[in-house]
């Protein structure tokens, strides 16, 4: 359900996207198919799944092997990838950047996976990418960063299942600085991906008229916020806040605490609050703020046939919350990035006729070669682009208000409200 196009890949010769073309359309028509064998082999295809099992990403590493798990056990349901069965293997990370570098090698010398996933958080992918380029292990990350559009990484390294921030905070700064406010105040966490709303958000609020009134860069393992919250200036309209980890209800609790009702307005993400039960004591100041959203917790938010199978798949009830346990309430704006990275895997190791490491070539040609990515059960949070060059899809985005305890879609975004200008082409680097 990929479509290709032939000159995105560097090397990829007329002939050569014919194949990856006509491959693609055999193994789609394939697909589901029992006992179907591909390129005479049904050895396993070993994946690595780089995950945040401990450290400050853990609440979103469960959901990411959860939902993995799910994936996989999907895939190889419906005859698995050419007929190869997936083999998952998973390694913890323990959201470290050098731990994350040391899996990596892990995977290639002790696993010899043929591919690795998963990443979340930018200060490990940072970490890890490097060794990936090194090992020539093709390294697909889940993680919003704009680390992989700015070329800053390398050209075995891929984010095709998530849209990255500067495509997020463009597509709704207009939204923002025409419905809520112009002087806003920024709260983000103190690393890379902080780094990317500070910038790609101010540089686009200014476009429009907007004015950043301070920026509160807080450190990762910050356990209390207050302390912050007086150097936010009088007069400001809007504070947009983007925490990550344990210390988020803490952080919005004590927020409401310092302002009361009569602060700015608020304007999150829902990284701030994934995880998190919106109905927790402490989180009524919430209430009629706006939040982000990359795929809606509540299913009356995205009510397609896609969306609605795919939570099923996984596991996550109407409320965004586990269906074993209503409790547990799901990374739902990011665990879906799992699942379409392994589809995007799926569908370049069928298209390239990849059957081992001296594949490994045709296999990044392959992903460099996609286009779009339909709505589907393959890509339930809805239709994507992919730019081969910047190794980075474009999709749309959700903005929701606090009712009652629960997030009600608002204004959904078009994949061409988040498009900006290249910096980057990885198809220029050898391989």
């Amino acid at each position: 359900m990929i479509k290709v196009t032939s000159g995105l890949g560097a090397g990829l010769t007329r002939r050569g996207a014919l194949r990856v073309g006509g491959a693609l359309a055999g193994a789609t028509a394939l697909a589901g198919v029992p006992g179907y064998r591909a390129w005479g082999s049904d050895a396993p295809i070993r994946i690595g799944l780089q995950v945040h099992r401990t450290g400050i990403g853990a609440a979103y590493g469960r959901w990411y092997e959860s939902t993995s798990s799910a994936a996989v056990a999907h895939i190889n349901a419906n005859g698995g990838i050419g007929g190869r069965p997936i083999e998952m293997i998973v390694e913890d990370d323990a959201t470290d950047p050098k731990r994350g570098a040391e899996v990596v090698e892990k995977f290639a010398s002790e696993h010899k996976v043929d591919v690795v996933f998963g990443t979340l958080f930018s200060h490990v992918v940072i970490g890890s990418a490097p060794r990936a380029g090194e090992l020539k292990m093709p390294y697909f990350v889940v993680s919003e960063g704009y680390h992989v559009a700015s070329g800053a990484l390398n050209r075995y390294v891929f984010q095709p299942g998530i849209t990255d921030v500067r495509q997020q905070v463009t597509s709704m700064a207009p939204w923002i600085t025409g419905n809520l406010g112009k002087k806003i105040a920024m709260i983000f966490p103190d690393y890379a991906f902080g780094y990317d709303h500070r910038d790609f958000f101010s540089a686009a609020a200014g476009k429009l008229g907007g004015e950043i009134t301070t920026l509160l860069a807080i450190p990762p393992t910050e356990t209390s916020y207050t302390k912050f919250f007086p150097q936010i200036p009088a007069g400001t309209e809007v504070i947009y806040h983007v925490m990550v980890g344990p210390g988020v209800l803490t952080f919005v609790k004590e927020l409401g605490e310092f302002f009361g009702a009569g602060g700015p307005k608020l304007f999150g993400f829902i990284d701030s609050l994934e995880a998190v039960d919106l109905a927790s004591p402490g989180l009524e100041y919430l209430e009629g703020s706006h939040i982000w959203e990359a795929m809606p917790r509540f299913a009356d938010g995205q009510p397609t046939e896609s969306a609605l199978a795919y939570r099923e798949k996984v596991g996550v009830d109407a409320n965004g919350a586990s269906v074993a346990d209503p409790k547990d309430i799901a990374t739902f704006s990011h665990m879906f990035g799992c699942w379409e990275t392994l589809h995007v895997i799926k569908a370049a190791v069928e298209a390239s006729g990849y059957q081992g490491a001296d594949d490994t070539a045709k296999l990044i040609e392959a992903v460099e070669a996609m286009t779009e990515f339909p709505e589907s059960l393959d890509h339930p949070q809805g239709r994507k682009t992919f730019n081969g060059k910047l190794h980075q899809c474009f999709g749309q985005q959700f903005i929701s208000q606090v009712e009652g305890g629960r997030l009600k879609v608002v204004h959904t975004t078009a994949i061409e409200d988040g498009l900006y200008e290249p910096e980057a082409d990885y198809t220029t680097q050898a391989l």
